[in-house]
């Protein structure tokens, strides 16, 4: 079976074979996809001319209520998206869960956060700036939702949460979205565009969905439009310098490559509640979609006296952990989603074991998974690894390796791990665990511009955290440098990406008329 696009307000085949989707599992050929032939420069026309001005006819309540029904019918279809993530993603069902209710719990958010703004239509940003030496001339800032469409292109570890948490913010700005999924993984996503569009949620033209290679589609970005790109620097950069992107000069969001850590505190010695803790996150992490998130731990920060011990308390919860088909009882962590991807990860732990020493798993062939042929699935065995090195080390700060594999490096005192920490250059999230207010008072100023999100947990909030690697709506997520520099949820600001503010200059009756059906854009940052 080819999965359909959805384009100008219609289902379109594309040509030829196209590329075919596995499980990644069996090796099972489940569907294909192609963007051959197919008009996209038509497609976004259509959006900005039609699926855009119904978006933004309007208030931000009614679009916010229009999440809600999303919401509602994603969650009644909720055993059909776990169905094709176990075999599409081979994600066991507290994975796929992850993915799902996850996109769910972020439109729900957006829906009820959308009630602050009301009817309006618009935001008026601040009070009137007198501009002469009487109120008769005065400058009144108001922010107004982008005309272009918000094009969305997608990685392959969230199908789900990928667009919702992306199309939330849009569409409650008023901007009709395309979205083109990661090519081995888009039948989830596709899925759920199709569910939408058959309930006939959304007006024609505020939701498209291109399946396949991306083709020519920036070739017709136009300088109303939003880019929002999550993968590889490597491809972020390309985007970034397509001739049509910098000649119309839109708006990119990129969220890339991401060496997160995770620091262990001078205070938390073996035994103690932050020292538990974290052996507990970092296995999580490790495991959890099989390492395959973009805030996954890749490093792990310890004090030198602690270090070895720390990394036998993670290897000997990880040695537990059972490997291999999400379908057989017991098993806790299924495979990456590809042999392409597979064969990635295997490439970066040989090239971290050239300046790491391995602590607990990195051999395949010692690896047998869990009613699951070797040779047929894309497996990789929770690996961590031991850099000695330190600061001095290369590839364990540079290569992010996409799978359950993080590596361990000592630090000497507190100037040595925030040197380590901001290594990375710059990352979507680290976490520290420690009691200790004046390591902390130190750590996370000195690290926060390198960051997007820093989780801090001590004993007091055991269990309690929302996780290391868990993005919220209602909080920041993104990171500069190396990670993209972009900026997306964050609650109500995350609509600021698709809003554009100016400014009018006149008299004080104007900008009142102008100010009508607005709200105040301190919403967004309250």
């Amino acid at each position: 079976m080819k999965l359909a696009n959805y384009l100008s307000a219609s289902w379109q085949t594309g040509a030829g074979e196209g590329q075919t989707l596995f499980d990644p599992v069996t090796g099972e050929a489940l569907v294909s996809v192609s963007a051959d032939g197919l008009d996209l420069g038509a497609a976004l026309d259509f959006a900005r001319q039609t699926g855009g001005p119904a978006l933004r006819a309007l208030s931000y309540a009614e679009r916010g209520a229009l999440l809600g029904k999303i919401a509602e019918l994603l969650q009644s279809k909720r055993a059909d998206y776990l169905d094709i993530s176990l075999r599409n993603l081979g994600a066991s069902e507290s994975d796929a869960s992850a993915d799902v209710d996850g996109a769910i719990f972020t439109l729900k958010s957006y829906a009820r956060a959308a009630r602050a703004l009301g009817d309006a239509r618009h935001l008026k940003d601040g009070a009137p700036v007198p501009l002469a030496k009487t109120d008769i001339f005065q400058g009144q800032h108001f922010l107004l939702p982008q005309t272009g469409v918000a094009i969305f292109i997608n990685a392959f570890n969230f199908p789900a949460w990928g667009l919702w948490e992306k199309a939330a913010p849009a569409f409650l700005s008023g901007m009709p979205v395309l979205v083109k999924p990661a090519t081995p993984t888009a039948w989830l996503t596709q899925r759920m565009v199709e569910d939408v569009v058959n309930a006939g949620l959304l007006p024609d033209g505020a939701l498209s969905i291109v399946c396949g290679g991306a083709r020519d589609l920036l070739d017709h970005v136009a300088e109303t439009d939003v880019l929002s790109f999550t993968g590889s620097a490597d491809t972020a950069r390309r985007m970034r310098t397509h001739p049509s992107v910098v000649a119309a000069s839109i708006r990119v969001n990129i969220e890339a490559d991401s060496v997160n850590s995770a620091i262990l505190g001078p205070d938390a010695a073996p035994g103690s509640a932050e020292f538990d803790l974290m052996v507990k996150e970092v296995v999580r992490e490790m495991t959890v979609k099989a390492g395959q998130k973009c805030t996954a731990i890749r490093r792990i920060l310890a004090p030198a006296a602690t270090v070895r011990a720390l990394g036998e308390a993670i290897a000997a919860k990880l040695s537990k952990i059972s490997v291999g088909n999400p379908r057989s009882e017991g098993v806790r962590m299924g495979p990456l989603v590809s042999k392409a991807q597979q064969a990635a990860a295997f490439a970066g732990i040989a090239a971290l074991k050239e300046e790491c020493d391995v602590i607990f798993g990195g051999d395949p062939a010692a690896f047998t998974p869990v009613d699951a042929d070797p040779a047929v699935a894309a497996f990789v065995p929770p690996t961590l690894l031991y850099c000695a090195a330190g600061l001095a080390a290369k590839k364990v700060h540079d290569t992010e390796v996409f799978g359950p594999v993080a590596t361990l490096i000592p630090y000497t005192d507190t100037m040595d791990a925030i040197a380590i920490a901001r290594r990375g250059k710059g990352s979507l999230v680290a976490s520290v665990y420690s009691a200790d207010s004046a390591f902390l008072g130190e750590l996370v100023p000195a690290i926060g511009d390198l960051h997007g999100r820093i989780l801090v947990v001590n004993g007091s909030i055991g269990n309690q955290h929302t996780g290391h690697g868990n993005v919220m709506p209602t909080c920041l997520h993104g990171g500069p440098g190396r990670a993209g520099g972009g900026e997306e949820l964050g609650g109500l600001r995350a609509l600021l990406m698709y809003h554009r503010r100016f400014v009018v200059q006149g008299d004080p009756a104007l900008l009142a008329q102008l100010s009508t059906n607005s709200a105040d854009a301190a919403l967004l940052t309250a």
